[in-house]
């Protein structure tokens, strides 16, 4: 399957669309948890970001892995049936009589790019400030699930609501606290997973990432 020049030209700088989304992401995520996200990434983190959202959840995967299948097919859909109505309506078609094959193909590839850029931005806002809100007003209300066993290297232990992780750090709420902990991976021996609804129940969709 060829790529087309235009999309090839742009691959550049579709990632760095998707990292400056998956900061954008992260930042409305954990502002509302009153965490400054940057002060605990690293260059890394930041760059694996949109990845890490894509691979949060097979839901998500599928979701992600079809909007840019059939936007890379969308041009030619475009093309095949571009006099009807509902397609010059829903991209705002120009009229391209005058234009020659390759202006006709590069205004229907910018048009897929567009689209495709438009749904990317609604997901990472969307997800970062449903996932935020969600998360904060679980730990208000106490309607956290502790899910994991912290083993400090000092020997302690205690049982958390895991927020989030990166390369550096655990960000999460003890039992019956409220308050959010942000611990270097350095200060923990083993972080378990108590309650595996993976293996105890099967449940295939259920999202494990945070």
């Amino acid at each position: 399957m060829k790529i087309s020049d235009d999309i090839q030209k742009l691959l550049p700088f579709g990632y760095l669309f998707l990292v400056i989304m998956g900061i954008v992401k992260e930042c409305f995520f954990h502002y509302q948890l009153g965490i400054n996200i940057l002060k605990y990434s690293t260059i890394m983190d930041i760059l694996i970001s949109p990845i890490a959202t894509f691979t949060s959840n097979p839901i998500v995967l599928i979701f992600i892995l079809s909007l840019f299948i059939f936007h890379y097919n969308l041009p030619s859909l475009i093309a095949k049936y571009r006099d009807r109505k509902f397609i010059i309506r829903t991209f705002e078609l120009k009229n391209i009589k005058g234009l020659s094959p390759a202006e006709t193909k590069s205004y229907f590839n910018s048009i897929a790019i567009k689209t495709l850029a438009v749904i990317l931005c609604s997901f990472f806002f969307g997800y970062g400030l449903a996932g935020g809100y969600g998360t904060s007003k679980k730990i208000r209300e106490h309607k956290e699930k502790y899910n994991y066993k912290i083993n400090y290297s000092s020997g302690e232990s205690e049982e958390i609501f895991l927020i989030n992780t990166n390369s550096l750090y655990y960000f999460y709420t003890a039992k019956g606290s409220k308050t959010i902990k942000i611990t270097p991976l350095g200060a923990v021996k083993s972080i378990e997973l108590i309650d595996n609804k993976m293996v105890n129940k099967g449940l295939f969709l259920y999202n494990t990432s945070l």
